[in-house]
């Protein structure tokens, strides 16, 4: 277990550093309590280099190597808040585990989470900080995520933490009925949407929830 001292944080890394992101977050339009709860006890500066650590509770995305970044929290309260919508999922798959923040936010949310990730080191390094913390309802794998988790499909929602260029059809099909999959869309460098999929008997409906900037869903295959 991670020492409590250091799960508390001091100075910009303190309790009163997250409860200034929370009610920031609140001013933005969050308005799920149970998100916003979980953000507020959540240590996010544990998930990012400890030279950045005096940034971690300001509502920007923050590099953590391997070109990849952590999501701003406004974007992690945001896909978190939808994914709930229609009421706690008990299986979600997390595509793009990363630092680990969102998998830490969401197993504090749901039953079970299953989180894939291509890159090794991020993958190893999330599940020592999660599993510091506590949170043992976690299921990890190495694998290219636009081709889901097969093995623990359907899932009650997905996350997808990067942006796919067009929505991959294993993503959609690892979907259980009534589902929704929650996922960013378009070219980086140009304007990426924020929607949310849900299959409805043999079909699917979209929504777009707002726009957003996140980094290439990398892929060997998968998408349409």
């Amino acid at each position: 277990m991670l020492g409590e001292r250091l799960i508390r944080g001091i100075g910009m890394t303190s309790q009163a550093a997250r409860d200034r992101m929370v009610r920031q977050l609140r001013e933005l339009g969050i308005g799920d309590q149970r998100v916003l709860e979980v953000m507020g006890r959540t240590p996010r500066h544990l998930f990012v280099d400890e030279a950045l650590a005096s940034r971690a509770y300001a509502n920007t995305s923050l590099p953590i190597g391997q070109g990849q970044t952590i999501s701003q929290p406004f974007t992690v309260a945001r896909m978190t808040e939808a994914l709930l919508e229609g009421g706690v999922p008990e299986r979600v798959l997390e595509v793009g585990t990363g630092s680990g923040y969102q998998t830490a936010v969401l197993a504090q949310l749901v039953p079970r989470v299953y989180t894939v990730e291509r890159i090794r080191s991020l993958s190893m390094r999330a599940r020592n900080v999660v599993r510091g913390l506590g949170l043992h309802n976690v299921r990890y794998h190495l694998s290219d995520g636009s081709w889901g988790w097969m093995q623990y499909a359907p899932y009650d929602a997905i996350l997808v933490t990067a942006a796919a260029e067009r929505v991959p059809h294993p993503l959609l099909e690892q979907l259980a009925p009534g589902a929704s999959l929650i996922i960013p869309v378009g070219r980086q460098g140009q304007a990426q949407r924020l929607q949310c999929i849900r299959r409805l008997g043999s079909g699917f409906t979209a929504t777009t929830l707002h726009t957003v900037h996140f980094v290439p869903l990398v892929s060997d295959g998968g998408a349409a």
